[in-house]
């Protein structure tokens, strides 16, 4: 399968697709959940809560997949596994990232939304709220727009166009 280029992966981990990560309930099933997320060279980083389902879960086993899908401006998606780290005060900062998500998710280089982005800053920093920093292990990342399926699909796919 093509993999995409890496000019053009750096370009969607700019952009502000959200993801769905998966984490590991006690009993070993999967539990999805959309979130926002930062890449920062070689770390993606993730915020929540201490009360979320998901925070829980990765404090108590750190394996992670993280699935991120978009239409637009590239169709194509990335899928990172990985081991998920928490990230606290009073021992880090978190609110520098903290404030870059707030900018790459609610401001979308939009001058005109800093206010915005403002209030929902402010808000975050009235919760209990940490840090996670993706270690990624496996990458996958496929650009829809020069993907041709499998081997095997495009073989059926040219069986019927000569039945046909």
């Amino acid at each position: 399968m093509p993999r995409m280029k890496p000019e053009v992966l750096a370009e969607f981990l700019q952009q502000p697709h959200t993801g769905v990560i998966a984490t590991l309930r006690k009993d070993g099933r999967p539990y999805t959940v959309p979130i926002w997320w930062l890449w920062k060279d070689p770390h993606i980083w993730l915020t929540g809560t201490y009360s979320r389902v998901w925070c829980k879960q990765i404090m108590n086993d750190s394996r992670v997949s993280l699935c991120i899908e978009a239409s637009a401006p590239v169709t194509g998606h990335v899928e990172v596994d990985g081991d998920a780290y928490p990230v606290e005060l009073p021992g880090t900062d978190i609110w520098p990232i903290s404030h870059e998500l707030a900018e790459k998710y609610v401001g979308r280089g939009d001058p005109a939304r800093k206010p915005d982005v403002d209030r929902f800053f402010a808000n975050m920093q009235t919760e209990p709220r940490l840090l996670f920093r993706l270690e990624p292990a496996v990458w996958r990342a496929i650009d829809m727009r020069v993907y041709q399926g499998k081997r095997a699909d495009r073989e059926f796919q040219e069986q019927q166009r000569t039945l046909n």
